[in-house]
Order: C-alpha cells, then sequence, then structure tokens
C-alpha cells in the first residue's frame, strides 16, 4: 500500500486521465512545466545544502552529507511515520525506499548502505523475516532530518514573504493535490510513445 491514496483514482491505469497529444496546447501546461524545472533547481542548490552540512557532524572518516544521504534519511522517515500511523505491523525495508524514492533496488540498496556507512540509518534484523532488514534513523539521522526540515521551512518562509494566509494555505492545498497525483500517476511507455511520435509528425 503506498503512503498515499487518492480517493478518486483506484490506481487503474485505464481509468487514468488520458489526454492526447493535440490536447495539449494549453500554454499553461508550459509555464507549469518551466516552473517545476526550477524549483528542483532551487531546492537543491548547493548553497540549502552547504548550510544543512553546517549544523550537522560528518559521518565516519569525515565524509560530509551527500544529498543522496538526505534522501534516505527523509524517505525512511517518512516510512516509519506511515508505519506508526497506518500500518503498525509494517517495517521499513529497503524495497519500500526503492519504491519511495521510485529508484530500482539495487540504487537503493547502494544509496541505503552508504547511509548506513554514514552513521545516518541502522538496520536490524527483521522480526517477519530473516532475510530482510528493518531499516530506522539513527541519531544522527534523526538530527540530519530535523536540521533539514528547519531550513526548508525557514527558506519557504523568505520565498512566500508577503503571502497572506490565504494564499499560503491554497498553494499548499493545489501542490499537496498535484505531488500526489504525480506519485500515483503510471507513466505508461506506449502513450509516451505516442507523443514522441506525435512530435516527430507535427514538426515535419
Amino acid at each position: 500500500m503506498h503512503p498515499y491514496r487518492d480517493a478518486h483514482w483506484t490506481g487503474d491505469p485505464h481509468m487514468a486521465p488520458q489526454n492526447e497529444p493535440d490536447e495539449l496546447s494549453d500554454p499553461v501546461l508550459a509555464d507549469v512545466s518551466l516552473a517545476l524545472f526550477h524549483l528542483r533547481r532551487v531546492w537543491f542548490k548547493p548553497d540549502l545544502m552547504r548550510r544543512i552540512r553546517a549544523q550537522t557532524a560528518d559521518g565516519p572518516g569525515g565524509r560530509p552529507l551527500q544529498i543522496s544521504n538526505l534522501m534516505v534519511v527523509q524517505a525512511v522517515a517518512a516510512l516509519t511515520a506511515f508505519c506508526a500511523e497506518q500500518r503498525p505491523e509494517g517495517e521499513v525495508t529497503v524495497g519500500a525506499v526503492a519504491d519511495r524514492l521510485e529508484i530500482d533496488p539495487s540504487t537503493a540498496s547502494r544509496l541505503v548502505g552508504h547511509a548506513i556507512d554514514a552513521g545516518l540509518v541502522s538496520r536490524r534484523p527483521s522480526p517477519l523475516d530473516a532475510r530482510r532488514a528493518n531499516l530506522g534513523l539513527t541519531e544522527a539521522g534523526e538530527r540530519v532530518k530535523r536540521v533539514a526540515e528547519r531550513f526548508r521551512r525557514a527558506y519557504l518562509d523568505e520565498l512566500m514573504d508577503g503571502w497572506t494566509p490565504a494564499e499560503r494555505a491554497e498553494f499548499a492545498r493545489l501542490l499537496t493535490r498535484f505531488a500526489e497525483t504525480a506519485a500515483r500517476y503510471p507513466t505508461e511507455a506506449d502513450r509516451v510513445d505516442r507523443i514522441f511520435a506525435a512530435a516527430e509528425v507535427s514538426a515535419d
């Protein structure tokens, strides 16, 4: 079960919105796409990571915090919270981290291993299946999580300076709705191929 669930869409790709290439001419979509591109650059800009690193201790060997470490910490924290609220019997496994980060299991295993080596994530034997490891945050991992959240909230507060409480609430509502839908919307290879094929035809 995914940590998010849309009450209006069951996850069946046949029931998902089926916009065809000729329906994607809304210029607002281009604005949204460009805004998302800029957001990614801003959110992961080096200055933000340097500020977070300055407030967190280096891991074993003096290795500084990496973005991949932060991604794993946030994934493990979110999955731990989800299990505590929704699935008390659940565990945070490497497979769950892979699903959360939308990466393949081998990459997730490598990134989780790096986070463990950095002293941010702990690995305990699973009481349900000895072949699996139950992941959790160490004290250092919890500190990294708190520092990252504090900096990001302060940064957002700066970006939204002058916004009214109503504007902030509406932006949060719409952005959350967009993010949750994006997390569930299946990327169908054949549909993407049709879009590219149509774009090539229109360019000729």
